[in-house]
């Protein structure tokens, strides 16, 4: 051994030890976990590390000094070059192999590996150094086929005939130039991009850690591989990894750490059988990194003769079910705290546990993109029809409802769906708002791909019709559409999950409720262990087929009289509706939206559906299309709909509010009491309040005189109007709870469509003038303070005032962040979406406690 390199003569190259000042910000974390390999004395080769600023300095010319990085190592040893970033997710350029194979090197090796496996090591490298250092034609090298002395005197002939100059020999001439090449690879145009869409800063550095290799290369028995204790996409304990033997003359490291399976060699052998000794060490050393450095990790090494070394240190790549896997069982043996368990698991990674997926190694075929606006993934036959949806389902096939946008009397579709597929919308659209809800994978704002609805054709970006029942898969989670049928992965919801929301749920300080409005949302979010049900729109129960006609017949009353006399027949549906929710949540609060859309949302609109709403109501076609044009509004979101319409037409909101005091009486016998909470929607004066506050007070009065029996219940406003944030103060005086309505209130302080912004929503974002999609996560500056002052001036208004989030932003960890700073008591979201927002909010007080 030369010099020793010394820290304060060069202090930008590292001779990595136990007390090197060696860390992740400066110099990667792949140098900084050889450094803690090292402190725990295993067998790690001879190390260099190169910092962040060094490598930049090489990418400017500046090289370090070669002779003195040599000079670390033993005369002869071969070296590679790897890449050290911060986050190994980063990525980085590729390793360079065996720096100093030359003429000298290849005749000594020759003596002691033989000349067969030391031409292949040489060939090798040169291929290598002439692609990725020299950046010659790949083409060139990759035709080589000769093997032993004459590949590689093919590929030396090769070399200086591309390069025009021999191949280089001087080991310090060959770092040097491996060296600046990978600086200028990282420094490049398009790596940068590809980083910073990981998620990198912009100046993220690179280190670069130069090693003695390993070769394991010798008489006994010799090669290379990788292993771990744990499978990487279970989180299940398993030794795997792959080997690469060279024992019986087969090209030294030709393959690879990739090359071949632990379980078996060409021979038939295991490693396990081959090197016992040296599997156990293997075990043991993994064990040992498992229960040191407190995670799973992978260990690349090489086997010389049954001598283990260790030539890095990784985490073990994981899915999301992995992930959590692994962290409870650490958490389990002591390793880690329960905290440190559940802040090791990404929220948003959850989604993939809870649905299919596409198999990350299935082939995409990818003909359409859009909005990710429901997680997992689905593969059915096209229909463009809620019919047509409702037809298949009955026959058992899987289907895929395409849609321009999905309405009201879509959602039969959608239950009969096993995906949806639409040209427009954006995340808080009708069929991305239902579809969560579902738990069904949806697509929106597909507005590259054709929707030839009437012709029933859909157009691929690539220009392929594909016709009703040909088969597509839809990715809600990644916003593609796929052409067939790719390998799925099935949702994995076992003991662990259960165990490790357990943990979340002890750490948390808001609760967390579901949006549901079907029997089945509330027993998916039972499942999920929503504490109560913080919205349930009660519009979505009039479209069932025997429900809609009286609704009908009720919106064409012509008086007070009338319109009572068709809520009447709706009255005992919608209460039975109530006590089956009352009595899945079994005592849990249950917050009711009353009546919010406009009425012409339940009349039909297409000629076939005007004669039938004739023939039921016993009217002449031109008067029901009349009568329906009539009813037309300019802007219908911001017309006669919500409490407006509770307030115009009251006898809607009368019938409502006794199904609900009548289920309440019903489920009470049973179980544990129910307080229903009914909520106004779409409020912005408190004399709307008082106006509903009073009739719905009357109705409660009635039904305990007719029952004789008591009940409690609390009325509460959502608001979603900014004024109804301004005047929160007046609202909140005759309210006992006050729930944002997140979704229409950021449609209203921005005066953008939520249906229609996914059309140039991503130009906005890409171009900065939105640092996300407000729909997609709550915009704290805008929307958030008009919500800020509403909990400030309704508490100031009523101290006792209980205050929530029910948009879409409710399971968004984001958005959670800021409604815990603004004082909210809890957000609720889709069903699927809870198990999401459980672990974020503990993740959140988390972080709060540890500082």
């Amino acid at each position: 051994m030369r010099d020793t390199l010394r820290q304060d003569q060069d202090p930008y190259v590292t001779l990595i030890t136990p007390k090197a000042p060696v860390s992740t910000p400066t110099h990667g974390g792949r140098a900084k976990c050889l450094q803690r390999l090292i402190r725990l004395e295993l067998p790690v080769p001879r190390t260099v590390a190169l910092s962040f600023e060094t490598v930049h300095r090489i990418a400017a010319g500046e090289l370090p000094d070669i002779d003195r990085i040599l000079a670390q190592f033993p005369a002869g040893a071969l070296l590679c070059v790897r890449p050290s970033s911060e986050d190994p997710d980063w990525g980085g350029p590729g390793s360079i192999l065996n720096i100093g194979m030359n003429d000298a090197t290849f005749v000594d090796l020759s003596d002691s590996i033989g000349h067969a496996a030391a031409a292949s090591l040489y060939k090798r490298f040169v291929m290598a150094y002439a692609i990725h250092v020299a950046r010659l034609d790949p083409d060139v090298f990759e035709e080589i086929e000769g093997v032993g002395q004459e590949g590689l005197s093919e590929a030396l002939r090769c070399y200086e005939e591309e390069a025009e100059e021999p191949f280089p020999q001087d080991p310090a001439v060959q770092l040097a130039e491996v060296l600046r090449s990978m600086a200028r690879a990282w420094e490049g145009t398009t790596a940068r991009l590809l980083r910073q869409a990981k998620g990198a800063p912009v100046d993220a550095g690179l280190g670069l850690i130069v090693q003695e290799m390993a070769l394991g290369l010798g008489s006994g028995e010799r090669g290379s591989g990788v292993l771990q204790l744990v499978n990487s996409e279970t989180g299940l304990p398993q030794v795997t990894g792959r080997y690469l033997s060279q024992s019986q003359g087969r090209e030294a490291l030709e393959g690879g750490p990739a090359a071949l399976y632990l379980e078996r060699d060409p021979r038939g052998a295991s490693l396990e059988e081959l090197e016992p000794e040296a599997f156990q060490a293997l075990k043991d050393y993994a064990a040992f990194m498992r229960e040191k450095l407190r995670a799973e990790m992978q260990i690349e090494f090489t086997i010389e003769n049954g001598r283990v070394h260790i030539l890095d240190g990784m985490r073990v790549k994981r899915s999301p079910r992995a992930a959590l896997r692994i962290a409870v069982h650490l958490a389990e043996d002591g390793i880690i705290s329960r905290q440190e368990a559940v802040m090791r698991v990404e929220p948003r990674g959850l989604s993939e546990l809870l649905h299919r997926q596409v198999d990350p190694e299935a082939a995409r075929d990818v003909i359409g993109r859009g909005v990710a606006a429901s997680p997992g993934a689905a593969t059915g036959k096209i229909v463009f029809s809620s019919s047509e949806a409702q037809a298949s389902a009955a026959r058992g096939e899987n289907c895929i409802l395409v849609r321009r946008e999905t309405s009201p009397e879509d959602v039969r579709g959608m239950h009969a769906a096993v995906a949806v597929l639409t040209e427009r919308g954006g995340m808080t659209s009708h069929a991305a708002v239902i579809g969560r809800g579902l738990g069904l994978p949806c697509v929106v704002g597909a507005a590259r791909m054709g929707f030839r609805l009437h012709d029933k054709i859909l157009i691929t970006e690539d220009g392929r019709r594909l016709r009703e029942g040909e088969m597509i898969t839809v990715d809600g989670s990644s916003g593609q559409v796929l052409a067939g049928a790719p390998a799925m992965i099935e949702a994995a919801l076992d003991d662990a999950f259960h165990v490790f929301m357990s943990w979340a749920d002890a750490e948390r300080d808001i609760g967390i409720r579901a949006n549901a409005d079907t029997p089945a949302d509330a027993t998916t979010a039972r499942n999920f262990a929503a504490q109560g049900i913080g919205l349930c729109r009660t519009e979505h129960m009039f479209f069932e087929a025997d429900r809609i006609t009286p609704m009908r017949e009720m919106i064409f009353a012509d008086s007070p009289e009338d319109r009572k006399a068709a809520l009447a027949r709706l009255l005992p549906m919608q209460r039975a509706d109530f006590i089956e929710l009352f009595r899945i949540m079994e005592g849990m609060p249950v917050c009711i939206r009353l009546f919010d859309p406009p009425l012409h949302e339940f009349l039909p609109s297409d000629r076939a559906g005007l004669r039938d709403l004739a023939e039921a109501l016993d009217l002449p076609v031109s008067d029901v299309t009349r009568r329906v044009e009539s009813m037309g509004e300019y802007n219908p979101m911001l017309g006669m709909r919500g409490v407006r319409l509770g307030i115009a037409v009251p006898e809607i909101y009368d019938m409502q509010a006794r199904a609900i005091f009548e289920a309440t009486l019903e489920a009470s016998q049973e179980g544990a009491p129910v307080v229903p909470e009914i909520m106004l929607p779409l409020v912005s004066a408190m004399r709307e309040v008082e106006l509903v506050r009073t009739r719905i007070d009357a109705v409660a009065a009635a039904v305990r005189n007719e029952r004789g029996r008591e009940f409690d219940y609390s009325l509460g406003v959502m608001v979603e109007t900014p004024r109804a944030c301004l005047r929160a103060d007046e609202i909140a005086q005759h309210a006992h709870f006050l729930s944002f309505g997140t979704n229409d209130l950021t449609q209203m302080t921005y005066g953008l469509s939520r249906d229609d912004a996914g059309r140039f929503m991503s130009h906005y974002v890409q171009q900065g003038v939105f640092a996300e999609d407000p729909f997609h996560r709550l915009d704290p500056e805008g929307v958030g303070e008009l919500i800020r002052m509403g909990v400030e001036r309704g508490r100031r208004g009523n101290g006792g005032v209980m205050l929530s989030i029910c948009g879409e932003h409710g399971g968004d960890p984001d958005s959670i962040a800021f409604c815990r700073s603004a004082g909210i008591d809890y957000v609720s979201c889709s069903p699927f979406r809870v198990p999401v927002a459980r672990l974020a909010a503990a993740q959140l007080a988390i972080r709060d406690k540890i500082g």
